[in-house]
């Protein structure tokens, strides 16, 4: 038997070479190149061995219209977690195959057996594991209080025999933790290369059409935050989602990054105790939970995740440096889009940034991506750099240009009524943003501003007002 040829392959872009380098020359990363077998991996998953066989087969006939394809009312699984069906479009979709990835530790084992308990009383449940032992998986089962009859467990790491063992039981459900470990005997490579899980989900991919049967697959991620393996993996599987969240903070998000039957804009909350993970159906009055009243340097800010308005305490801290250099320090916000806000204030309003260490840090371990979030965090700079305190009822949103300007941010009224609930009386805003809104449905009071130095306006008119007022 002829020996495979060896090649290698970049886990970035895909790009080919006949030879290891550190380099790839088509998306210039570096030591993504790894080695692949394409004639062993063919031949192990059938296409080699039956491509030329049915290469000239007619299916035509297969070929449907669109009208006449039919859907069931009943497409879906209903999770039992609110928040794990809002992230995946309204429940897990029968033969679909769903990559939940995150950090070790992170949660994603735990959440997957609270799953299991719920969809175990009207469901089989198939638990297939690489890492763990069945004990090992009864113990954490037992101190989350999983004790459903139709959970079963399954410890091998051979993919095909477990896909095998999935076409012949056929259980409703199938839940792969993790892809990493498992293997397919006819590739060279070892466990979590990227043959192997490429391969591996493929194969998974096909079993969940054939038999309509959805599989939960666990995937580690690297040091950058991305899922271990290959990027075609992610292209293979119909949902992407990632567990966000610090390993010392309870809170975790559950975010997709990819999702073919919902929305990619949706998060669910959760917090980490003692018996698993818990919903967080109010994430912004868990957010705003301890927040320190009469301390400079503190603004709440609205940012809208999917359908979901979340508030969020924004603190910095200026202070003077000892370094030659200043040291710019941000949590959970874009270390870049704080340079230009820090630019944007010297420029265009004459704040002295320039000798002092600027900390900015966003409350629970949240993320703030949105660029509605600029205005909060200008005037948390702002307030930590005149050491003057915002007042505790003063929330704004917007985006900032590098004129200084206010830019329009969508989705106002939700960011309002969120902040209303909440007992917030004042909102700074941007101005074409208030044009648009219909003031008379809101019961706080609305500050319309242009730039930034309107907004400061505003916010010294505030305070000024507040001392009088005490």
């Amino acid at each position: 038997m002829a020996k495979a040829k060896i090649h290698y392959e970049c886990t970035a872009c895909g790009a080919e070479y006949m030879k290891w380098e550190g380099q790839c020359r088509q998306c210039g990363a570096w030591n993504t190149i790894e080695e692949a077998l394409p004639e062993v991996l063919s031949a192990v998953t059938g296409v080699h061995a039956a491509g030329n066989a049915h290469r000239t087969a007619d299916y035509s006939a297969q070929i449907r219209e669109l009208a006449d394809v039919g859907v069931n009312e009943d497409i879906r699984y209903d999770t039992g977690i609110s928040e794990f069906n809002r992230v995946l479009g309204g429940g897990l979709v029968k033969g679909s195959v769903v990559l939940l990835g995150g950090e070790p530790g992170i949660g994603k084992s735990t959440l997957l057996l609270q799953v299991c308990q719920y969809l175990g009383e009207s469901h089989s449940v198939l638990y297939v594991s690489g890492e763990e032992s069945a004990r090992q998986i009864k113990l954490r089962a037992m101190r989350l209080g999983v004790d459903t009859e139709s959970l079963y467990l399954l410890t091998l790491s051979d993919a095909e025999a477990v896909c095998s063992t999935i076409m012949e039981t056929e259980p409703d459900i199938v839940i792969i933790d993790s892809i990493q470990t498992m293997h397919i005997s006819g590739i060279v490579s070892g466990s979590g290369s990227v043959p192997q899980v490429r391969e591996c989900t493929n194969l998974f991919m096909q079993t969940a059409k054939a038999k309509e049967i959805p599989i939960l697959l666990v995937g580690h991620v690297t040091k950058e935050g991305s899922i271990a393996g290959p990027k075609v993996m992610e292209h293979i599987v119909d949902a992407v989602l990632i567990f966000e969240g610090e390993r010392y903070q309870s809170m975790r998000i559950l975010r997709a990054v990819k999702n073919r039957f919902g929305s990619t804009n949706e998060i669910g909350v959760f917090e980490m105790n003692d018996k698993g993970l818990s919903e967080v159906k109010n994430p912004s009055a868990m957010l705003l939970d301890g927040r320190p009243i009469g301390v400079s340097g503190t603004c709440v800010g609205c940012m809208i995740e999917g359908s979901r308005p979340i508030l969020a305490e924004i603190q910095a801290l200026v202070s003077k440096s000892n370094l030659s250099s200043p040291r710019r320090t941000a949590t959970g916000y874009d270390y870049n889009r704080v340079c230009i806000l820090l630019a944007v204030l010297e420029k265009r309003l004459g704040l002295y940034f320039g000798a002092l260490d600027v900390y900015l840090n966003i409350i629970g371990g949240f993320r703030l991506n949105e660029p509605a979030g600029d205005l909060a965090v200008a005037l948390s700079l702002y307030s930590a750099l005149m050491d003057k305190p915002i007042p505790e009822t003063v929330i704004a949103f917007g985006e900032i240009g590098l004129g200084g300007e206010l830019r329009s941010v969508s989705n106002a009224a939700l960011r309002i009524q969120e902040a209303e609930r909440l007992g917030f009386r004042m909102c700074i805003l941007p101005r074409q943003t208030l044009k648009s809104l219909q003031t008379e449905r809101f019961a706080m009071q609305l500050e319309g501003v242009s730039n930034l130095k309107q907004a400061f306006a505003v916010l010294e008119k505030c305070s000024a007002q507040m001392k009088k007022d005490t």
